[in-house]
């Protein structure tokens, strides 16, 4: 690999703004660092390039550590937003800088320039100075210079930023046919997707400082894990669903879209659906749809852009309690879910539409999200109180951050838990923190929710996550849903082991160590999460509260097989209303096992 990096982590005032970032780029490779502004992509393209320093991880060039080797002997070259070219200096100058501090021999500096010129389509322009030529040509000359030492690496930091649309597409091209001829590995950042798509053989999604997904483009927009790559890469409208033995289910309309999966566990559970607006059919009629009907609505918006035609479509049956997220709208006030549609000109010739009219909607491809967090749901035995914690301001950041809804669910038996709940329980169950809390938390997974968010008053987003399961049997479903939230939450992610104090000697690390190399491997391969590990001794409940005590901005994330456990083994960490927030995941042993045959 030419760059390998290794939890990478930058911290500024003591919060990570590149988050435990591991990546490798294979010999010759385009790989493009996409995200929104503040991300960390610019940032851990300078930790790669030497210009800033890592506090934590390591960075490898060629299979060579170079984390604290300086910029100059690593061998890259980096190209910057603003050309950074030397004002007084002529191009043929500029190209030369490089080559002059290398003490090159005159004659070879010229040939070099001379060759690099016509690699960038600027022969002729040797003397002229920067301000004589236009943008594009500025960034030209900026590629030039960079690669005039024929370093092994180039680094793009957003260049085509400060360019208008046809000199940026043709600068694309360049560089393109320039890193093909010269087979010369490049990460380029940009925050522009058609740019991503247009250049890289794989892309990496970050945001919060996070790495959140890398592959090819295609895989990434036709596949997506995550609800932000999702929504970033192109248009979507996430649709919470039930998956079922029929299929994905919208309200009480059963589709089969290419899309269906075993059931986790055998249990019918709500999902996160990718619709994106070109998979989207309208005809006047369900009669009429050619694919999978899935509700009616009406038309509120029509964009015309040429070659397509932007709809916005108001659900008015079909799954009404379902929010729904794109890119650009997130409608929280209102029950009807929006659609954003797009059609051709070939689609809009065969049925024309107009606002205001009823439509029925069609789907030719769903794509559920392999995410185990679809939504929250507050549980309260009194309104008040539900209004209370739907109104937390961590609840409130999680859910926008997700894209999806805080429903509130009064339910009277949870103030004596006793009985059954009065229906099932959609989503996270989210419940404040009081005495009687492992007691609710207990109730809660028995009458069938799968995850419960605990929640103290005070509580703030978290820096730190804290991670630990049971036993072996709750590892899995712990870690998906570890990797669920730390994707919308820039904290540091920690996975704490525990061995029993009697088996604390030096005989047992061995397998203490082996345990945490099998947990951080299993959440790299099959949830995409990068975390720490830490290794401890003594009881498990006392050892996390000791470390939860040690700062308020923490958070617990616990997996459980058997219900017994919280109060058997966990009863101090539930013993008086704690001021950090916790979130209980239950899998059932058995079907925890299910779920390990089927992976």
């Amino acid at each position: 690999m030419s760059i390998t990096l290794d939890q990478v982590t930058k911290r500024y005032q003591g919060s990570p703004v590149v988050n435990d970032v591991s990546l490798e780029v294979g010999e010759g490779e385009f790989f493009v660092l996409l995200g929104p502004s503040g991300s960390g992509k610019s940032t851990l393209l300078r930790a790669i390039a030497g210009l800033t320093g890592v506090d934590h991880g390591r960075v490898a060039l060629h299979g060579n550590d170079v984390t604290h080797v300086s910029a100059r002997h690593r061998g890259v070259g980096f190209v910057f937003q603003n050309y950074a070219l030397f004002r007084h200096m002529t191009v043929g100058e500029n190209i030369e800088f490089a080559l002059r501090v290398r003490r090159m021999r005159t004659e070879d500096r010229r040939q070099r320039r001379k060759e690099l010129l016509r690699l960038v389509a600027l022969e002729g322009m040797d003397d002229r100075l920067p301000t004589q030529l236009s943008g594009g040509q500025q960034q030209r000359v900026a590629v030039a210079r960079a690669l005039a030492h024929k370093p092994e690496v180039l680094l793009l930091d957003e260049p085509f930023g400060a360019l208008d649309a046809k000199i940026r597409e043709e600068l694309r091209r360049t560089i393109r046919q320039v890193q093909r001829e010269l087979k010369i590995t490049t990460v380029l950042v940009t925050h522009d997707q058609e740019e991503a798509f247009a250049l890289a053989d794989r892309i990496g999604v970050m945001n919060l400082g996070r790495l959140l997904e890398s592959g090819r483009p295609d895989e990434l927009y036709d596949r997506p894990a995550t609800r932000f790559v999702a929504t970033f890469l192109g248009a979507a409208n996430l649709l919470l669903a039930k998956q079922t033995e029929q299929g994905i289910r919208f309200g009480a309309t059963p589709v089969n879209a290419r899309r269906i999966e075993k059931l986790e566990g055998g249990r019918e559970h709500e999902v996160v659906a990718v619709l994106r607006p070109e998979e989207i059919e309208l005809a006047p009629t369900r009669d009429n749809l050619r694919t999978n009907y899935i509700a009616t609505g009406v038309v509120e918006e029509l964009v015309f852009t040429g070659a397509l035609e932007r709809i916005r479509v108001r659900m008015t049956s079909g799954p009404s309690d379902a929010h729904i997220g794109s890119n650009s709208h997130v409608d929280g006030h209102n029950t009807a879910a929006i659609l954003d549609v797009t059609r051709t000109q070939h689609e809009q010739r065969v049925f024309p539409v107009v606002f205001g009219q009823s439509v029925a909607i069609g789907v030719r491809r769903i794509h559920v999200l392999p995410t185990p967090l679809s939504s929250y749901t507050v549980c309260a035995a009194e309104t008040a109180a539900a209004e209370r914690l739907s109104q937390h301001p961590f609840l409130i950041e999680l859910a926008g951050r997700m894209k999806t809804r805080i429903a509130k669910r009064i339910d009277p038996a949870l103030a004596t838990c006793q009985g059954n709940a009065q229906t099932r329980i959609s989503g996270v169950a989210v419940i404040a923190a009081q005495v009687k809390v492992a007691k609710q938390v207990e109730w809660l997974l028995w009458n069938g929710a799968a995850e419960v968010m605990v929640l103290p008053s005070q509580a703030v987003s978290p820096q730190r996550v804290l991670i630990h399961w049971a036993d072996d049997a709750a590892r899995r479903s712990t870690l998906a849903v570890a990797a669920s939230l730390l994707r919308h939450v820039p904290a540091e992610a920690v996975y704490v082991g525990i061995l029993p104090e009697s088996r604390g000697g030096e005989g047992q690390r061995p397998l203490g160590v082996r345990t945490l190399l099998d947990a951080r491997s299993e959440a790299q391969a099959v949830h995409g999460l990068e975390m720490r590990t830490e290794l401890r001794f003594g009881a498990a409940a006392e050892e996390l509260q000791r470390q939860l005590n040690e700062q308020v901005d923490q958070m617990l994330i616990l997996g459980i097989s058997d219900l017994s456990q919280l109060s058997r083994e966990f009863a101090p960490l539930f013993a008086a209303p704690a001021a950090y927030s916790m979130m209980i995941v239950y899998r059932p042993a058995r079907e925890s096992d299910e779920q390990a045959a089927s992976a």
